[in-house]
């Protein structure tokens, strides 16, 4: 399961969503994300859908990395699909105790489910397709006009991208831990919820341990690199909106007006 987990890995490339600007990325996936809980009907998802299939074909990603980082959310989608058939209503399809099932409640599971899995999907590709640097910079020229209020914004900004970037790492580090435990003859898999929550301690304390030495490690890097922060920071490479990056804003505004459209002549799931 922990192998599964792809939350935070960059896959090189040279798509079109590589090759985006990571600001504009950035902004698109808050705006994905706006038209995935704005959509309020199967016709407003569908199109919300199109344009995410379209994204994650663009990407120049293997779908089955998509697929995978679906598994870890897989208990996630199965457990809210079984909540909400219950909040249906109208004439009960099955009927048992004080629970019942409807046409509607069907409905809104599959429309949550959908929404939830659409969710990780736009997700994924942002973190697949974009450099950890690179998101810090987006992030931080983002965020720019709150300095106004003396906000440490690139601070803030490393702090996002380092502490994603560390998720497949630590997840890495933590398979490696449990193989080693296992091999020494630990029983992590048998008995009941507390047993096996007890069976968790000889792994996180070595997690905890390796966690804090890379920590330090990376400060002790950043400090022998004269690292100071943002102020006087120069960049490199400077990001300008490019061709690409216009066809990109066109493609969401037209997804944007689907959207509006659907909910605005279609009926409501939920």
């Amino acid at each position: 399961m922990i192998r599964d987990v792809t939350l935070g890995q960059y896959i090189p490339g040279n798509g079109v969503v590589h090759r985006a600007d990571p600001r504009l990325k950035v902004i698109l996936l808050i705006a994905f994300i706006t038209l995935i809980f704005c959509a309020f009907n199967f016709v407003s998802l569908a199109i919300t859908a199109v344009g995410i299939a379209v994204t994650l074909l663009l990407s120049d990603v293997s779908l089955k990395l998509y697929f995978k980082s679906l598994k870890v959310i897989l208990f996630i989608v199965l457990f809210t699909s079984v909540l909400n058939l219950f909040y249906g209503t109208g004439t009960p399809i099955c009927e048992f105790w004080v629970f019942k099932i409807t046409l509607s409640g069907i409905y809104r599971a599959v429309f949550v489910s959908v929404r939830i899995v659409l969710l990780i999907l736009v997700s994924s590709c942002l973190t697949f397709t974009t450099l950890p640097t690179d998101l810090t910079d987006a992030i931080e020229r983002l965020m720019k006009p709150l300095k106004v209020f003396h906000i440490k914004v690139h601070e803030i900004a490393m702090m996002m991208t380092i502490a994603l970037r560390f998720v497949p790492t630590l997840l890495e580090e933590t398979d490696k831990i449990m193989a080693a435990q296992k091999a020494r003859g630990a029983d992590m898999e048998s008995g009941g919820i507390i047993k096996k929550v007890k069976a968790l301690t000889p792994v996180l304390i070595p997690l905890f341990v390796s966690a804090f030495r890379r920590a330090f490690e990376l400060a002790m890097a950043m400090e022998c690199r004269c690292y100071q922060g943002g102020d006087g920071r120069t960049r490199m490479k400077s990001l300008h909106l490019k061709k690409l990056d216009t066809l990109c804003i066109v493609f969401m505004l037209l997804l944007v007006a689907g959207v509006v459209i659907g909910d605005i002549f279609v009926p409501p799931v939920i």
